[in-house]
């Protein structure tokens, strides 16, 4: 008898965790595709992701194809899925986007970045193939943000679409493509952390239902905190419940130096059955920006060196897997980052979930984008263009508001006064943001010296780019130094620095470039990095830098550099092959106690001058240099992780260079180049 309890129970207890698992099927296979105007209905076979541009864009065709895309495909809709409630989940589409089930319009969402959902239970046909059709439209609009941008406006399905089936009584996904469960950090310390989830219930019966709503913190596998509430939904309702929670001495989420995180796990139970489960993680941390001093975590001055990322390829343009975050957080981690803007749009969850896990700080913000050094105007004073900046910036707030690596919400980069003037609304978006979210700050990424755009935020940086589209690497200093003293009670930082270069431009002389033009060496992109760098590190009151751009990204209006359609301002190239050498640069200056030692400027294998200096960067204490077996002494490292060996002579013809350096512990580190001596 005791056997037959316990197998009772083990059977009722599977059954019931069977019941909470929400079925979320993926939809990425076998769409048929073709472009609107293709009225004679021919379609080729697509795989999501997937855009449309990513060949016209990346070639630098100004003109690449901006309209509407129909993607259609099969869903076989289960005849027992009947009673249950179905919805289609859009990780992203660019930029419109108008859904139909068996032809009949669901719904239309209009922002190309944030993850939407539309419930479509009383549309589909159960046990049969049903028709989804999604018509993406990547037209220019003056309602939709953004108007402009440095940036490729990529068309069509390029993230993944869920079929998610749910129980009647369910945890919503409705409320601007949120996860249903949002947890808000009111109170944290290294001694307590107060904690409310709040969670959407939606009841999709004719009756009210009783339910049980059970939350649990758990640290792995065990259970720190369970919270047990009884509550009744009405019919036909959506709900949100708050369930509050406290935590002694909590285990803090401390950046890259220990990225802990909690799991929420919020359960529904209707008639002793789990109905519904949420799972989501929880990263406690508190954090503050000084005016004088800049950034804290958890107490604790952290110095934020950063980097920002666009989300693109060469080949498949926006349409990314997961592969390739994978591989951009690994290189973003292995350089030495602690921080990233994530520009100029809301990213792919998958991607925050990547930045939770490094422990990287991330400054997150919508598509409110100004026209850089371009025509046209980032702001039209349109009811329609208003309300849809503001749509767009509850979806960022609601979807990532649970990760813990999001502090700072950005609301807009590169505007001007001119004209439509943008101030009151960004005025209203801060009020908006702080609405929202009252636990982070609100930044913005100013090009304008003077202005009230610079005075609206929690904080503001500026893009700037001394030493390369004019001026020098030492302006910098000067400007921040005076914008400092004139506004002492302003959190100011960097948003953007760099310089372009290309692999395959090569000098061994220093000169500076015209960044509109074909030749953009690599040599300068390193020298302005090292001095802007300089400048950066030695004021303390910059909360954060980040330099324009980890990776090459496509920008189909440039023409400059090795080839059309991209800017090359990235630290390592558009395929993520090779790092530059001022990527060598930061990683020996961020990441101090990792042994490394690198040799700059070997791809510059064709030498014209008698006298050449070499440099290498190093977390070694000194390095040394031979060549052709000729040692040129040790030289100690300064206080930029840099060794310069100046006046060596190379004889005609061939020449090896190698330098070496000891990292402790017997561990010897090398790296050499081969470089011919032609003089002119």
């Amino acid at each position: 008898m005791r056997i037959f309890h316990f197998l009772l129970a083990a059977w009722l207890l599977l059954s019931a965790t069977a019941s909470a698992q929400r079925q979320d099927i993926l939809l990425d296979n076998q769409w048929d595709f073709r472009f609107s105007h293709q009225v004679e209905g021919k379609t080729i076979r697509v795989d999501l992701p997937h855009t449309w541009n990513a060949q016209d864009a990346l070639s630098g065709k100004l003109d690449y194809k901006r309209g509407i895309g129909n993607y259609e495909r099969r869903v076989f809709i289960r005849p027992e899925w009947e009673g249950k409630r179905l919805f289609l989940r859009f990780e992203g589409a660019g930029n419109v986007a108008d859904v139909f089930i068996n032809h009949r319009h669901v719904g239309q969402h209009i922002g190309g970045y944030g993850a939407f959902v539309f419930e479509i239970t009383d549309r589909v046909i159960y046990g049969k193939d049903n028709s989804v059709l999604v018509r993406v439209n990547n037209a220019e609009r003056l309602d939709v943000m953004p108007l402009v941008g440095d940036f490729n406006m990529y068309g069509g399905l390029y993230r993944d679409v869920h079929l998610i089936v749910t129980d009647e009584v369910c945890i919503s996904p409705l409320n601007y493509g949120s996860p249903g469960v949002r947890l808000m950090q009111d109170s944290v310390s290294h001694e307590y952390a107060a904690v409310r989830a709040l969670v959407d219930l939606s009841n999709g019966t004719s009756q009210p239902q009783k339910v049980e709503l059970k939350f649990c913190l758990n640290d792995g596998g065990k259970t720190v905190r369970e919270l047990r509430k009884e509550l009744t939904l009405p019919a036909n309702s959506t709900v949100c419940d708050t369930l509050r929670f406290d935590l002694a001495n909590p285990h803090l989420w401390d950046g890259r130096r220990d990225p802990f995180l909690y799991q929420t796990e919020v359960t529904l139970t209707r008639g002793g059955s789990i109905t519904d489960c949420v799972i989501q993680p929880l990263g406690l941390r508190f954090f503050h920006i000084d005016p004088d001093r800049g950034f804290f975590l958890n107490g604790r001055h952290m110095p934020l060196y950063g980097v920002c990322r666009h989300q693109d390829r060469p080949e498949i343009g926006n349409a990314l897997r997961t592969c390739h975050h994978d591989e951009d957080a690994a290189l973003m981690f292995e350089m030495g980052v602690n921080a990233v803007r994530l520009a100029h749009y809301p990213q792919a969850t998958y991607f925050y979930d990547l930045m939770d896990r490094y422990g990287i700080i991330v400054w997150a913000e919508i598509p409110f984008v100004g026209p850089g050094g371009y025509a046209d105007k980032g702001f039209v004073d349109l009811p329609d263009f208003r309300a849809n900046g503001k749509e767009q910036l509850k979806e960022l707030i609601r979807q990532h508001g649970n990760h813990p690596s999001i502090c700072v919400w950005g609301l807009f980069n590169e505007l001007k006064e001119t004209g439509d003037n943008p101030v009151e609304y960004v005025r209203e978006l801060n009020d908006l943001a702080h609405r929202e979210d009252p636990t982070r700050l609100t930044v913005s990424a100013s090009n304008q010296s003077q202005g009230s755009l610079n005075f609206v935020t929690d904080a503001i940086a500026w893009n700037r780019y001394d030493g390369w589209y004019g001026g020098t690497p030492a302006d910098l200093g000067r400007w921040l130094d005076e914008t400092h003293g004139d506004h002492p009670q302003l959190c100011i930082a960097i948003s953007e620095y760099g310089a372009g270069a290309s692999v395959y431009h090569q000098q061994d002389t220093l000169a500076k470039p015209q960044p509109t033009g074909t030749w953009h060496p690599e040599n300068w992109q390193t020298y302005y990095h090292i001095e802007n760098w300089k400048t950066i590190s030695s004021r303390p009151y910059l909360w954060s830098s980040f330099v324009w751009n980890m990776f090459d990204f496509g920008a189909a209006h440039r023409h400059e550099g090795d080839r059309p359609g991209i800017n090359d301002k990235g630290l390592v190239t558009f395929d993520r092959r090779t790092r530059k050498d001022a990527f060598y640069f930061y990683k020996a200056n961020w990441r101090p106690d990792e042994p490394m030692l690198h040799l700059a400027e070997k791809r510059c294998v064709l030498r014209t001058r008698p006298q050449q200096t070499f440099m290498a960067f190093t977390t070694c204490s000194q390095a040394e240099l031979f060549v052709n077996g000729k040692s040129y002494g040790k030289v100690a490292a300064d206080a930029y992780a840099t060794v310069r060996w100046e006046g060596v002579t190379l004889q005609p013809g061939l020449n090896e260079i190698r330098i070496e350096a000891s990292a402790g512990k017997r561990q010897i580190l090398t790296d050499s180049m081969t470089c011919t001596y032609q003089p002119r």
